[in-house]
């Protein structure tokens, strides 16, 4: 057997979730993503206070690993960023095989910058990093994943974008009727917010992703704003009257009298490579993950 590939995934939430769905779509064993999936949901609940767990942390850990056996999943502890810090307990790694290849999966708290320092030649994590890190600001705006590689300078960094694993959801337009109805447009575009002036509520950690799908042209003119620590987004946007925000069925947008309007960029896991680092095995993790759609579009610029 050749040598083990490493792939650093996310330690936690949605993204590594679609790691372990696409790997359980392709080996039809789901039995490994289920096992991952509940028992990380369930300690999130611990750490939340929604469930309750007469055994320590220690114990629960000891219980869920098994260090003897590769093939089964391990975890590890980390501070939680919750009031009073709790311990909580995260993914840490699990190997598989496939195609003759051993690939094992290794949990990092930043799986992008892991790939960016040439500690990984390939990672997983959201696509939104990438835009917030190292793809070029132009006037045009970016507006798929297809094209991500397109902005990104080669002697800023050796990493691309490989695929995306489809796990959807969106930063979206949105706006109080009034301000959609007093603007220069009828309809919540990109277009809508290149000819308006004022505030639009974002983020803070999206401004440089807001400004990349939106092109300078949209965003010279706006003067960004900011949710308090303690409101909810979708509150803070409907008070400016504009914003961009996440959303996957915008329910909590229209509880607080927001209409939606263009999906502006997928926020999605991707599959990323190092391309000094990458070697002939590494096309096996990228067959096994690649959506047959992005083969073509996210070629190496």
């Amino acid at each position: 057997m050749t040598e083990t590939i490493r792939v650093a995934v996310p330690r936690k939430g949605r993204p590594l979730e679609a790691v372990l769905e696409r790997l359980a779509d392709r080996t039809g064993d789901a039995e490994l993503a289920d096992d991952v999936v509940s028992t990380l949901r369930y300690e999130k609940a611990v750490t939340k206070g929604e469930q309750s767990d007469e055994r320590d942390a220690y114990e629960r850990l000891a219980e869920y690993s098994t260090l003897s056996d590769p093939a089964a999943p391990d975890y590890t502890l980390l501070r939680d960023d919750r009031a009073g810090m709790p311990r909580r307990i995260v993914f840490d790694s699990v190997t598989v095989e496939t195609g003759g290849v051993e690939v094992q999966l290794i949990g990092r708290e930043e799986p992008f910058r892991a790939v960016r320092t040439h500690e990984f030649a390939l990672g997983f994590d959201s696509a939104d990093l990438v835009l917030e890190e190292v793809v070029e600001l132009r006037e045009e705006p970016l507006a798929s994943i297809a094209d991500v590689n397109a902005r990104i300078n080669p002697q800023d960094t050796d990493v691309r974008v490989v695929t995306g694993l489809g796990d959807t959801v969106y930063h979206t337009l949105m706006a109080t009727p009034e301000t959609r109805r007093n603007g220069p447009s009828a309809e919540l575009t990109r277009e809508f917010v290149a000819d308006y002036d004022g505030r639009l509520c974002i983020s803070p950690r999206y401004e440089r992703l807001v400004q990349a799908v939106l092109g300078t042209n949209a965003t010279d003119d706006l003067t960004f704003c900011y949710p308090d620590e303690e409101r909810e987004e979708e509150a803070a946007v409907a008070d400016v009257g504009l914003g961009v925000y996440l959303t996957m069925t915008g329910s909590t947008a229209r509880e607080h009298g927001l209409e939606l309007g263009e999906q502006l960029f997928p926020s999605e896991t991707v599959l990323m490579e190092n391309v000094v680092e990458t070697t002939g095995d590494a096309e096996v993790v990228k067959a096994l993950f690649a959506q047959q759609e992005f083969e073509t579009a996210l070629a190496v610029q």
